[in-house]
Formats: C-alpha cells, structure tokens, sequence
C-alpha cells in the first residue's frame, strides 16, 4: 500500500485550517500538509453561530474551552429565538438540549401531548431548560451527573469566525503545517487517470501533492473549475440567493442565544459576541433589491453599524460530488444550503470526520469514493429538508416570498415527516441525520404542524401519575433556571481568568 506524502488545502479561512488543524492532528507527521491562501481573496466570514458538534472538534483537538472563548470572542449559544415565522408577531424557541424525560421508553413530548389533549394548557417550552434558560438570559455548562437536571443542557457558541482561523492557525503551524501565499491560475491534471497533479500560482511557481482539499469557498476552484463535478440546485425550495452582512456596536450584555426574524423577502440574523453583535439579512432577489435590502437591515439594527455593508451571492445546494479523484471540497465548495439552522461550520467538521475515517492512499479506492460522496449527499439533504421546513410551514400571505414557499411543492422526504408527526407525534431519524427529534419536534409544534394524536402507548401511564410526573420536571426546570448564573456572569468568569 503506497501512503499519501503530500497533502495541498487549496484555500485559508475557517474550513481550510479547520482542515489543517485536525489533518495534522490526526496524523501526527506522516504526512506533509501545506494551505496556499492569497491575502487578494477574501474570506465570506459569515460563519458566527454553531451547533453542538463543534464541541467536538474543538475537544479532538484538545483545545481548552476558556482560552477558546478568550480568543475567539465568543459568547455562549443555547438555540434560536425564530420571530414572525409562522406569522406576523408570533414567536417561538429552538432548544439544544432535550425537552423534559422519556417515561416508560417513550419520547416526552408525547406524554406533554397527552396532557394536552386533557386540558393542560403548559407550553412546551416549559420543559426545556434550556429554553427557560436561555429566555431568562442565564447560562451554565450541563452537569455530568444524568441526574441532574442541568445534565439536559446543550450548548454551543457564538464566535468571531476570523479570529476562529487565527487560533486554528496557530495550532495547525506549531504542528508542521505550512502556509504558502499564493494565487492559483491553474490547475494540472494527470489526463490518464483524472487526477490532479498541481496547481500553478500566478508567479508560475508548480505546487504538486497526492491529495488536494478545495477550500476555495463558491468558486470551487479545483472540484468545479478544473473537474466539473456538477453542481444540484436547490432554489425550487429555497428561493433566497442573497445576503448583506453588517457588524454593530454590542448593546446590553449578551443573549445566550442567536435570533432569526423573518422579513417580508426573507430572514434577519442577530448573533450577539462580546465586541459585537454579527447581523446579516439573507433574502430572495426575485422580491427584493440590493438596496430594499440594505434598507431593512440597517434599520433593524440594534447598534450602530461598525462597517459598510458587504453583499453576498449563493446557489442553495450542493456539489453533485464532493470527492472526486483526489480531490475533496470542504465547505462553501461543498455546498451551501443557508445559514438559518447554523450549519455552515459543522458541514465542515463533519467532511473532515468523513474523510479522515476514509483516509486514502494512492490508490484512492473508488468505494470509499463513493461511500464518501453518499454520506455527504444524505447529510446535506437532511439538513435541506429541515431548512424547507421553516419557510414551508408558515401561514404568512403578506409578501410574495411567503406566499411562493407556503404553496410550493416540497420534497417527498420532508412530505413523509410532515404526515408521520401530524398522525401521531411520531418522528423517524434517517442515517444518522444531524438534527434530532426535540429540533423537529421544536420547529413542528412552534410553526403549527400540531399532531391530530398522541402515541397511544403514553396511556400506559395513569393521568394522575403523568401529572405528578410533569410538575415535577416543570418544578426541578424552573429552580435550576433561577439558580444559574447570568450569561454574562458567566463570561465575566472566563473573561478575568
């Protein structure tokens, strides 16, 4: 077996030295890792909320969590607040974490459900603590001890994603890894076998390697410009193709959560660091310009704005391949679904995970190849699928968007998960999907896919039992809530540290 010598990340940012820094973890030397980055080409940067997974990655890289939240500015995330998505003034709240504990091996919310259809009125969202928490504005890390209550916190974070490469950087460099400056003009393929051989930079100098990463961002320079893997479109369902993002000044001390209001041609993020507060307005050209656009943003700002505001562009979907040959895209190379869900970042950590559980040699098995690109293909799916589902489940008819994606056809996928939840409750978790039953369940009940019957197994328990049961969860939630310190109490700790 010939192993790889040579491994080229094509592009910086925060996916190309998430690359570096867990390829030169994971292989600790045997193998020669370079990133070529040009200070010409800027960064899209819009990558500042995450989800859960990132503790993950963080943790492989044994990266110390205080020092991270120091250097990267962050703040604490608990979920997202969605504003006006069902309709004009309503609200709702997607937890990490879980709601309330199974009983008898049956999912909570279908208990909650029962309760419900006897005439208990309590929202769901009072047996979420980490909904209470994070509405109330606390924050504590989860207790180990699944006994305890704050063992059903999740968290994840806010952070500067510029200052996330810087740290990544650093780490990748001390460990082996070179950066090269340098603008690639072209790309030079072994025309016998497909592969790419090297990339010319514009001084003519030829880098060579065995594999090459495309972290290169929508260009994707070399798994489409030089290998034209195709590219799926996904407008039909997700019309928006637009962005403008603006810093502002931070007001008030920081939510432990990111907001998503949805606009009349679109959405607005609110993501709350501790130097500032990261906005951006994702729309749909079709029903809005540039500069209806800029418009809304800046007047829904909390602060002043610290910047002009930048303009991006994007094509829901994704690479019909994401490996091909020797060459894997990562990141907006990949794909782009959108950033409501905050899902950017961990599309890249988990192309890392796939890759290096499918680490080639020069062989570059066409088996893997494919598993590779099949994983990657549900994945991004999964979460297309959940996406459709916010802008799809509404009752808006104020704006033409809204009435456009309301009526629209949706995949069968979703359709299939829609009917299951409305029958009973019931939801099915497909290939390791990313987003799990309290998400969907979250965004179902909070958009108003209400179930038409609980799971008929929830009558095992006696009513007065499920009762006792729920206020005693409702009870251990709420004193845990006023008993954690306030999110910036908590940052104040970290911060002076």
């Amino acid at each position: 077996m010939e192993t790889l010598r040579k491994v080229l990340i094509v592009g910086g940012g925060t996916s190309g030295w998430m690359a570096a820094a867990a390829l030169a973890q994971a292989l600790r030397g045997k193998c020669e890792i370079t990133v070529i980055e040009s200070a010409e080409i800027g960064t899209v940067g819009v990558g500042e909320a995450t989800i859960p997974a990132i503790l993950q990655f963080n943790k492989l890289l044994g990266l110390d969590e205080d020092e991270f939240v120091r250097k990267t500015k962050a703040t604490f995330k608990l979920g997202i607040q969605f504003h006006d998505w069902t309709r004009i003034g309503s609200s709702y709240f997607h937890p990490f974490g879980r709601y309330g504990a199974d009983l008898e091996s049956i999912a909570f919310h279908q208990h909650w459900l029962r309760l419900r259809a006897l005439g208990d009125e309590t929202d769901l969202d009072c047996y979420s603590l980490t909904t209470q928490a994070a509405l109330a504005g606390k924050f504590s890390r989860p207790s180990e001890d699944p006994r305890n209550v704050l063992s059903r916190i999740a968290y994840s974070f806010h952070f500067d994603a510029a200052l996330y490469g810087q740290l990544l950087r650093e780490y990748a460099e001390a460990r082996g890894v070179r950066r090269r400056e340098g603008l690639i003009v072209d790309t030079v393929l072994r025309s016998s076998a497909g592969l790419i051989e090297a990339v010319t930079l514009a001084d003519g100098t030829s880098v060579e390697a065995d594999l090459f990463i495309d972290c290169s961002g929508f260009r994707g320079l070399l798994i489409e410009q030089a290998l034209g893997t195709g590219y799926d479109d996904w407008s039909q369902w997700l019309p928006c193709d637009r962005a403008v993002v603006v810093p502002s000044q931070a007001t008030g001390e920081p939510s432990p959560f990111t907001r998503s209001s949805a606009q009349q041609a679109g959405w607005q993020w609110r993501i709350p660091l501790q130097h500032r507060i990261g906005n951006g307005y994702v729309h749909c050209s079709s029903f809005c310009s540039e500069e209806q656009a800029v418009a809304t943003l800046l007047g829904n700002l909390d602060g002043a704005a610290l910047a002009e505001p930048r303009f991006l562009r994007f094509t829901p979907g994704r690479r019909k391949q994401a490996w091909v040959g020797n060459c894997v895209a990562l990141g907006l190379a990949a794909g782009f679904i959108e950033p409501l869900e905050s899902t950017s970042i961990h599309l890249v950590q988990s192309g890392i995970a796939r890759l290096i559980q499918m680490f080639p040699d020069l062989s570059f098995n066409r088996a893997d190849t494919a598993e590779y690109n099949r994983q990657t293909a549900l994945e991004y799916e999964h979460i297309r699928d959940f996406i459709i589902l916010h802008y799809h489940a509404t009752q808006r008819d104020d704006s033409g968007l809204w009435n456009h994606v309301r009526e629209m056809a949706i995949p069968d996928s979703l359709q299939r998960k829609i009917d299951l939840f409305q029958s009973h409750g019931r939801f099915v978790r497909e290939d390791e999907e990313l987003f799990s039953q309290t998400s969907w369940t979250a965004v179902f009940m909070g958009q108003n896919i209400v179930p038409a019957r609980f799971d008929p197994m929830v009558s095992i328990l006696p009513a007065d039992v499920l009762r006792s049961k729920l206020a005693r969860m409702k009870t251990l939630i709420d004193q845990a809530a006023v008993d954690m310190p306030t999110h910036q109490q908590y940052l104040d700790r970290i911060i002076a540290a």
